[in-house]
């Protein structure tokens, strides 16, 4: 009775997650509530799981990332992926997938996805497109990755372990590599040519933006020496990838009509039209400076860890009237003005020239306690608050050091993935990255009570015996069909059980069965291991794989997208290995 609740419960939740009319936390939290009430778990055997560590490294990598993104280390690293790879969708993905199957193959999985999330969520605002449509190759290509040897993942080695005590050979290091390279390639080609076209762009899809950022801020920019933009052409340069809109370009004393061929030179002066966090990026990004910042380095003021608000004249404003280059806003006050905007007009004179009206936005730098003294004297109301210190990047970049560290030592066991990551997310408070309410925020909460409940049901699913009864059910419908039809009836099994259960767990709950149905028919039972050590890691049939719930919060992910897109993977991926396993392993 027990057994058939756990799989009728199963088969609800996957219909609940995959429609998503109710919140995956919330059906999550109803499951645990059931299995306690039925007497089949405990209290504390329920919520176990969100004691598991993976819970706590998750919670580390959200802070981590969010403190690489708020200093501006992410968006740097995008831009060298961006150039490396031309920023071609297609060539972004193949060299993306390439390069994390091959570190995937020697590191676990989901410290590989871990340690790419935050670069490629940087090159995929770099690009102007949306993570979603990087993400999931990313977690795609690390578990292809790691089927390539052995210690590619830890299900490999549990396995191996486990068919040692068992009496067969250990796995060879490399004994599956050529199967695990063709998963892999399998993966790559399939995404490029099928996978990309379903990915959904939910960012854009979903409209989830703040209302700050959308707002369109007029600034002017100087090209240094040695930009990338210089010799760049206007309308397809790469200012279109910061999502600027160049307005006007003064070169000396002329002003220069923008035209679709007009090439940028060293020392134009480009008047650009901007989201507001991509203006405070252009502070970080080399071989472009906003005009005041260089105005003000000149004058011998540096203004590199001053910080940024956007502010909005009031009517009683001594500035009501003026211009910025008359009334000698940034001598009296102390503030810079590095941007203006006026409603949803867009302003086609330089800023210094601008009489400025009540209700004007701009875009200041300077001390917070200068700005508010101007609120107190109702001259502005400041709205919105930025931190763009350069020291923070130099910090960021420590953080970046010490999060490669941590994936170092854990994936060489010196130290548990979840220690060596706490630590870093530590560091990064400790070092003002980012602030203890924005670490907060930054965790997706939702996520961690999916992944704490269902670890839960999968010890469900072993204390009621509900995983031994599939199994058993399946060898008797198929044996009489054949080794092959057995070896597929387990190698789907595997493939289903890892949606509730972790890899490892599923793995080694179906292998002694297996390896005992195809001890009984005469087969060759290391074909039955190899098989199910490879189907416990090809599954992206939905997000409960760790690496992709990794993806799952930034991507905006529902759980139909893994269905939509994976499910034909995962189903070819099957195939292949029927096919090549006892080819190599013959039954």
């Amino acid at each position: 009775m027990e057994a058939a609740i756990v799989i009728g419960l199963l088969i609800a939740a996957v219909i609940f997650f995959a429609t998503e009319k109710v919140s995956v936390d919330l059906v999550t939290l109803g499951l645990l509530c059931v299995l306690v009430l039925c007497g089949i778990l405990t209290v504390n055997q329920a919520f176990a799981g969100f004691g598991n560590e993976v819970i706590i490294m998750l919670g580390s990598i959200f802070v981590i990332g969010a403190a690489l993104r708020e200093t501006g280390v992410l968006d740097q690293l995008g831009h060298t992926l961006a150039r490396a790879t031309g920023g071609h969708p297609g060539r972004v993905v193949a060299v993306m997938m390439t390069t994390v199957g091959g570190v995937s193959a020697f590191m676990n999985n989901t410290t590989v996805t871990a340690m790419f999330l935050g670069p490629v969520i940087g090159l995929a605002r770099r690009l102007g497109i949306s993570p979603s449509r990087l993400l999931m190759p990313l977690a795609f290509s690390s578990l292809m990755g790691g089927t390539c040897t052995l210690i590619g993942t830890s299900t490999n080695v549990a396995v191996s372990g486990a068919m040692v005590k068992m009496g067969m050979p250990a796995v060879g290091m490399f004994e599956v590599t050529p199967v695990g390279l063709v998963l892999l390639g399998l993966g790559l080609v399939y995404m490029i040519i099928i996978g990309m076209r379903w990915v959904p762009e939910r960012d854009r899809a979903d409209g989830q933006m703040d209302t700050a950022p959308m707002r369109e801020y007029l600034a002017e920019v100087v090209i240094r020496p040695g930009s990338p933009l210089i010799g760049q052409e206007v309308y397809t340069s790469d200012f279109s990838v910061l999502e600027f809109q160049v307005v006007k370009l003064r070169r000396g004393t002329e002003q220069m009509d923008v035209s679709p061929h007009l090439r940028f030179e060293q020392g134009d002066v480009v008047l650009v039209a901007g989201k507001v966090q991509n203006l405070i990026k252009v502070k970080k990004i080399e071989g472009i400076d906003i005009a005041e910042d260089l105005d003000l380095l000149h004058s011998g003021v540096d203004m590199k860890d001053a910080s940024i608000a956007e502010v909005v004249l009031t009517p009683r404003s001594s500035l009501v009237g003026q211009t910025l280059r008359h009334s000698n806003f940034r001598r009296l006050s102390g503030l810079s003005v590095l941007a203006l905007l006026r409603g949803d007009r867009t302003l086609n004179d330089h800023m210094a020239d601008v009489p400025l009206q009540a209700g004007d936005m701009m875009l200041l730098q300077g001390t917070f306690d200068r700005m508010r003294q101007y609120e107190a004297a109702s001259e502005m109301v400041v709205i919105t608050e930025h931190s763009v210190s350069q020291n923070a990047q130099k910090r960021g970049v420590a953080v970046l050091i010490a999060f490669a560290v941590a994936v170092l030592l854990s994936s060489f066991d010196l130290i548990p993935a979840s220690i060596a990551f706490l630590l870093v997310a530590l560091l990064a408070l400790a070092t003002r990255c980012i602030t203890l309410d924005a670490a907060y925020e930054s965790v997706d909460w939702r996520l961690l009570i999916l992944i704490g409940g269902m670890t839960a049901f999968g010890a469900a699913m072993a204390k009621s015996g509900a995983d031994l009864m599939i199994a058993q059910a399946i060898t008797g419908w198929l044996q009489p069909f054949g080794a092959i039809a057995v070896l597929a009836g387990f190698t789907v099994l595997t493939v289903l059980l890892t949606q509730p259960m972790s890899n490892a767990a599923a793995a080694l709950v179906v292998l002694p069965i297996a390896v005992k149905a195809a001890e009984s028919m005469g087969a060759n039972p290391r074909a039955f291991a190899i098989a199910i050590m490879l189907s416990a890691s090809i599954s992206v049939l939905t997000p409960f794989e760790p690496s992709c719930i990794l993806v799952y919060g930034p991507g905006k992910y529902r759980f139909s997208d893994f269905i939509k897109v994976g499910g034909g993977l995962t189903v070819l991926s099957v195939i292949l290995i029927l096919i090549l396993v006892p080819l190599f392993w013959p039954l």
